[in-house]
């Protein structure tokens, strides 16, 4: 049952701590690589009309820092389904060595259901 997909991502300043207010440094913030991992994971998905996913928790190791300019590749693998609820494995890699990983999880929503709980319409 396990899907895996790989997605590419090139370190800006943007994407730097200092820049992001994670940090004071200027290397890739944790906070983006868990966003590319987000990223990542709801790209796998292939849900149907009106559904989305929503993320619920991150459990995830920043390992190694990167520069401005380094090229992240980031991998989710989809490794259970109970019901609505999806779990993920994460990782990021710079030049082939691992520099995050962790657990993910993802539940399946309706989105109009969502957004009306969420606003109150």
């Amino acid at each position: 049952m396990s899907k895996t997909i790989t997605i590419q991502r090139t370190v800006k300043k943007k994407h730097t701590a200092i820049e992001m207010k994670s940090g004071s440094l200027e290397v890739l913030a944790t906070p983006q690589m868990i966003a590319w991992m987000e990223e990542a994971s709801c790209q796998l998905l292939e849900l149907e009309p009106g559904m989305t996913s929503v993320g619920t928790r991150m459990n995830v190791s920043h390992d190694k820092a990167s520069p401005v300019g380094a090229q992240i590749e980031i991998q989710s693998t989809l490794v259970k389904q109970e019901n609505r609820k999806l779990v993920f494995y994460v990782e990021a890699y710079q030049e082939g060595a691992c520099i995050g990983k962790g657990d993910h999880e993802r539940f399946i929503v309706n989105s109009e259901k969502f957004l009306k709980r969420t606003y109150g319409n």
